[in-house]
């Protein structure tokens, strides 16, 4: 099992920036992500990583997001900027520890460990 604990949430006006970071409980040698839900929309897969690079992003945020991660650190970041109000949602990382299936990197269904969520809040 691996612990995730996000931080970095709160209110921003629109245009701004925040950081999100999440710590893994120990080294991830597979995908961590980034993902969303907005109140009354599905969750959407924001950014994944690999190990060692192939960042990927989705189309909503490509341009205005950065996703990294410090491996000597177990941290997973993830950098927001130009946010929008479409922004606002909870936002929650997730690593991929096991071998079950693989639906591509911003599908949350290969994911196996979440954290407890942090909220964003864009207002415009």
């Amino acid at each position: 099992q691996v612990q995730l604990v996000e931080s970095g949430g709160g209110s921003v006006e629109a245009g701004g920036s925040l950081r999100l970071s999440c710590i893994a409980s120990k080294y991830m040698y597979s995908w961590m992500g980034w993902f969303r839900q907005a109140p009354g929309k599905e969750r959407e897969g924001v950014a994944a990583i690999f190990e060692n690079g192939g960042p990927f992003y989705s189309d909503s945020v490509k341009g205005r997001f950065t996703i990294s991660r410090d491996n000597s650190k177990n941290t997973l970041y993830l950098q927001m900027s130009s946010l929008q109000s479409e922004d606002s949602a909870m936002y929650w990382c997730a690593a991929r520890w096991s071998g079950s299936t693989w639906y591509g990197p911003l599908d949350s269904r290969g994911y196996d460990s979440w954290g407890q969520g942090t909220q964003v809040t864009v207002s415009s």
